[in-house]
């Protein structure tokens, strides 16, 4: 077969390209017409326009707190009215015109309701709406006007109202101090269930009173190779917690020696306790404060303030009876008790101790102590940890420096120490007579006007310039009262002080801190046991 010229095949391929072309030219001239047309007669684009122009011709809502703020806006007035119509209420009501009292309450509600919609309209009121509330409001607050509900009449009311207010909650502090105290001095039942069981054992078995003299002329109680430390309490469980912790985180138990002295109420017990359990062959001595025949009323100004009609009535007397501008924290009796003093009496209860370490009860011991009878005091008679890193607890604060006897012969910006855990040089306190200045100071505090409450005042006074201040972990205060102290804080400590009114061994303790003294604490022993469950 023959085939066709080149340039021939060319020329008709080159004719069908062209018409293909054309064809998808003119499909998309005419979808782009359609295109145009549907979005001409597309109604939503209509609204959309529509809408706009709307929004564009609206005017912007009222800014509401600018409106009540204006002096010029009937919003303003309005509040104002309502405001002065709720203390003639007030007032009304404590003059028993109830009728009044309705009327203001109503016109007082058509007032905020009228707010209410204008606010929620966004549009300012109008003369038209607010003029009947304010008529009415007006006549209302001349009416009671006309009845001396004047300006003068309802700030002498309010006046009074807000001192009986002041006055209510001043009550109820005092209130709550007392409560909070007669918690903390009130001994739990299960504590006195225990004293009973103790007492009536000693009484029971006269074999362990043979015991006792034996250990009250043990040699070792006035060894000064040995450990000596003291406690003063009536509370069987604090002082056996204070003992077993000391003991238990001790190096030599065995050299050490513990001298208790407690109130014939408590002697018994203290004795049963300490005679049926036993604290890892260390001594401990119970003596009984009725024993000090020297402690009489004639050498302890203390006893002569117990003895004496005006302050057993200052300090055991009816609080709610006596003056309401008085501190209950002051009047508190413990502060009277002998126990409380006779930590400036160590010399003479120990006289043939040289150096012995104070505990109070309501401590527990974490660390060895021993470390503490080496310490250097450079000569003074008071090993004590400071507490004045807050400005409250400087001199100042604890005494009366506008007493010219006070303000001549101290400074008030010195640093304040705590009683709790104390190292006593008694050498140098013999050779300083610091119960000499104690006696001299209380004997100036007769009328209280010195100081007011507590055996630290007295003990500022007495140690001043004669107390070494020691490194703060030996003695970590305010676990009775502080929520927020630092547990490494408390960890690191040789000694934690349970001051104030949460006493570990109340149900008001606070709870974190409960465990530390709870782990001394000999809860197997049955009379402790049966008493819990009782």
């Amino acid at each position: 077969m023959r085939r066709r010229p080149a340039d021939h095949r060319r020329s008709a391929r080159r004719r069908l390209s062209t018409w293909v072309w054309l064809l998808l030219a003119s499909l998309s001239l005419a979808g782009l017409l359609l295109f145009i047309h549907h979005q001409q007669d597309d109604p939503s684009l209509l609204i959309l326009e529509r809408d706009t122009s709307t929004e564009t011709l609206s005017p912007p809502r009222l800014n509401f707190t600018e409106e009540v703020t204006s002096a010029s806006s009937f919003a303003r007035q309005l509040t104002e009215q309502m405001t002065l119509a709720k203390a003639y209420v007030f007032i009304a009501k404590e003059h028993n015109n109830l009728h009044l009292a309705w009327e203001l309450s109503s016109k007082i509600r058509s007032c905020q309701l009228l707010l209410s919609k204008a606010a929620m309209r966004g549009q300012p009121i109008s003369l038209d709406e607010a003029k009947l509330i304010v008529t009415g409001l007006s006549a209302l607050i001349y009416k009671a006007q006309d009845v001396h509900y004047d300006i003068a009449t309802t700030m002498m009311t309010m006046k009074s109202h807000i001192q009986s207010l002041e006055e209510r909650a001043n009550s109820a502090t005092v209130q709550t101090t007392v409560f909070a105290q007669s918690v903390a001095e009130a001994l739990p039942k299960s504590l006195h269930c225990l004293m009973i069981k103790l007492t009536s054992d000693w009484l029971t078995k006269p074999s362990r009173h043979q015991l006792a003299d034996e250990n009250r002329n043990s040699p070792r109680l006035v060894d000064n190779n040995l450990y000596h430390f003291c406690i003063f309490t009536d509370n069987v469980i604090a002082a056996s917690v204070v003992i077993n912790s000391t003991v238990s985180n001790a190096d030599h138990p065995k050299q050490l020696v513990f001298h208790i002295v407690t109130n014939g109420v408590s002697y018994k017990a203290m004795q049963a306790w300490f005679l049926s359990n036993d604290f890892k062959g260390s001594s401990i001595e119970i003596s009984s404060v009725e024993e000090f025949s020297w402690l009489n009323a004639s050498y302890s100004p203390v006893v002569k303030q117990l003895m004496d009609t005006d302050s057993r009535a200052y300090y055991f007397g009816d609080q709610t009876s006596q003056e309401t501008n008085s501190d209950p924290k002051v009047r508190n009796p413990k502060y009277l008790s002998l126990l409380n003093h006779l930590r400036f009496y160590i010399p003479e209860i120990y006289p043939q101790l040289e150096k012995i370490v104070f505990l109070d009860d309501d401590v527990v011991v974490q660390k060895d102590l021993t470390p503490l009878f080496s310490l250097d005091l450079h000569g003074n008679v008071n090993g004590a940890v400071e507490t004045c890193l807050e400005a409250f607890h400087r001199y100042y604060k604890y005494l009366n420096f506008s007493n010219p006897l006070i303000s001549s012969k101290f400074d008030p910006q010195a640093c304040g120490w705590a009683f709790g855990m104390n190292v006593f040089d008694l050498i140098a306190w013999r050779k300083a007579n610091v119960t000499g200045r104690y006696h001299y100071w209380q004997e100036q505090n007769i009328e209280r006007t010195l100081w007011k409450r507590g055996t630290l005042p007295p003990g500022l006074l007495a140690f001043y310039g004669l107390t070494e201040p020691l490194d703060r972990r030996w003695h970590v205060l305010g676990l009775g009262y502080d929520m927020n102290i630092d547990n490494r804080l408390i960890e690191t400590a040789a000694v934690i002080h349970y001051n104030g009114n949460m006493k570990p061994w109340l149900k008001l303790a606070i709870g974190r801190y409960k465990p530390f003294w709870l782990r001394y604490l000999n809860s197997s022993h049955p009379y402790l046991q049966d008493c819990v469950t009782a």
